[in-house]
């Protein structure tokens, strides 16, 4: 079957590999909440049940990769809240951002909460992030989600995201904003074509309001991480290239154990901001999960 994503073949480095890549399942990732339970007493727990978990870093002790776990939502650990099941490179966003404890840190698009709780994670359950999810449909999983993983220090408010009140600045901001998912499609799934929707075509102005309202909200040395997962550069470059343009705003370096590819500096007529290459693409065939843009942002000194 032909990709869907023919008009990225030039810019997604080895691109056969790529395709090849989407026609495998998605591995089942798991990270381990450290708010609740240590890894070593949870993979005893599970290799009792005849469940393995592979590491998939030494330098990080959460996650892992749980290649023969079939019933997710029937495991007593989950339930308990010792693991969530994440998508590696959901997990990678909120490392990325990677607040310091004490600190005050404002999630835009929390449903339905596994980045929130990786967040409070880091944060050691200190100091105070806001998890702001507009869709009161969604906010009833990320409520769910957060209790159900012990996390104490955060308060979930429901605003539009490109209208979220100016009235406190963060040090710590995730915008892991709408997108068109393209990063999340495989074949062998029920969803078994991407299509574009008129609706995705109006996502990037959307984006683009988030951005700026986000990057309004930074303290003087607060860092921001603008994340999707799509491959779509009119969601991801255009959009930071767009704030790079409009506000006093820096890109950062993203620090990653992990591979990926740097952001692009031009896609079809559009040249973007050099400082894109300090941008980050995770790609199926380089990092087996879901395919995903990051970028990390600062205020220009």
């Amino acid at each position: 079957m032909e990709s869907p994503f023919e008009r990225y073949h030039e810019i997604i480095p080895d691109y056969r590999r790529f395709v090849d890549a989407l026609h495998q399942p998605l591995p089942i990732h798991v990270r381990v909440n450290l708010l609740k339970i240590e890894p070593y007493p949870l993979l005893q727990r599970l290799k009792a049940k005849g469940i393995s978990l592979i590491s998939v870093t030494e330098k990080n002790p959460s996650l892992f990769h749980a290649p023969h776990l079939k019933s997710r939502g029937n495991l007593l650990e989950h339930v308990l809240g010792y693991i969530h099941f994440q998508s590696l490179t959901s997990s990678i966003a909120s490392l990325v951002l990677s607040p310091r404890a004490e600190c005050f840190a404002l999630d835009m698009c929390a449903s339905p909460g596994g980045k929130t709780a990786h967040l409070a994670q880091i944060m050691n359950n200190t100091g105070l992030i806001i998890a702001n999810e507009p869709d009161r449909r969604r906010s009833i999983p990320l409520s769910h989600n957060l209790s159900r993983l012990g996390v104490l220090n955060t308060v979930v408010t429901g605003y539009q995201a490109q209208e979220f009140p100016l009235r406190q600045r963060y040090d710590f901001i995730l915008a892991d904003v709408p997108c068109s998912s393209e990063g999340t499609f495989r074949f062998p799934s029920e969803q078994r074509w991407y299509g574009e929707t008129k609706g995705k075509t109006r996502l990037p102005l959307l984006q683009k309001r988030i951005i700026l309202r986000g990057f309004d909200l930074l303290k003087e040395k607060g860092v921001m991480v603008y994340s999707t997962c799509t491959y779509n550069p009119e969601e991801n470059e255009g959009v930071v290239d767009f704030l790079l343009r409009n506000r006093d705003a820096e890109l950062l370096p993203v620090e990653s154990m992990f591979p990926f590819e740097p952001g692009l500096l031009s896609w079809e007529k559009e040249a973007y901001d050099k400082q894109l290459q300090k941008a980050a693409r995770f790609y199926p065939h380089q990092l087996d999960s879901v395919g995903f843009f990051m970028a990390r942002i600062g205020r220009r000194t």
